[in-house]
């Protein structure tokens, strides 16, 4: 029960790596306040956690909008006493040349991934503030450590490079205040993001094509990331913050 009588907020719940970390948090003994854009999404996958809703709290919203974010901090304080974890997983990704990017698509990453991590991590730092310390886990990317030619992300790498810069920053102004704060990058992950901009049928093809361009062999699962995830939350990181962590296959350790 390593998160027992802690209180978590894991945004991006409703699939993926955000909804691996809420299962495994709420096993831990966490109470969780889920957030995602589709309420139907986050009620599934709530209900694929437990029946018992008594330590699950949903919020349905986007969280590119601040209000979001001082909603998701609100219902922790109000429904379980307080906050103590951050879990800043909330993205998009869709691959797309340089040059065809229009202003509208650079606003939507830049919204959804940098200023919704940043403003999530400004409302739980207050509360943790009167509450004497927390933990804030960003999901970053590899993508903003290392270009990658078969994806091009321009607007994607950079917001993540905004997250990665956020933790070093927040890392130091935080400390005082006795909250810590770190980031995993991740390679490719088999998450439901593919399906947003390529078919079920095409991600049976396409993906499979990624395996040994890790290291490792293999593409990342949601688990994979979900473990570092917890463990930079949990007080078996208490010395480390500032931290962006590499959960990638070893694909930043360089090529075969």
């Amino acid at each position: 029960m390593l998160f027992e009588n802690k209180t978590a907020i894991i945004t991006g719940a409703g699939s993926g790596i955000g909804l691996e970390v809420a299962k495994r948090m709420h096993q831990a003994g966490a109470n969780i306040v889920m957030n995602g854009r589709n309420a139907v999404k986050l009620e599934d996958a709530a209900d694929s956690i437990s029946q018992d809703r008594s330590r699950i709290h949903l919020i349905a919203a986007d969280i590119a909008l601040p209000a979001t974010a001082e909603a998701l901090v609100e219902s922790a304080e109000t429904a379980f006493g307080g906050l103590d974890i951050l879990i800043n997983n909330a993205g998009i990704f869709e691959p797309k040349p340089f040059l065809e990017l229009n202003e509208a698509e650079y606003d939507r990453f830049l919204d959804i991934i940098l200023k919704g991590k940043f403003f999530a991590a400004q409302s739980a730092a207050k509360v943790m503030k009167r509450r004497g310390g927390g933990t804030i886990v960003q999901t970053g990317s590899m993508w903003a450590l290392q270009a990658i030619g078969a994806t091009p992300s321009a607007a994607y790498s950079a917001a993540n490079a905004g997250v990665h810069q956020l933790v070093k920053n927040l890392a130091i102004e935080l400390s005082e205040h006795n909250i810590r704060i770190n980031a995993v990058a991740p390679a490719v992950v088999e998450t439901p993001v593919y399906n947003t901009f390529m078919s079920d049928e095409q991600v049976k093809e396409v993906l499979p094509g990624f395996n040994s361009f890790h290291p490792l062999g293999r593409n990342g699962q949601p688990a994979d990331i979900a473990e570092a995830i917890l463990f930079l939350a949990s007080e078996k990181a208490s010395w480390i913050t500032g931290t962006v962590l590499s959960v990638d296959g070893g694909v930043m350790a360089g090529r075969q």
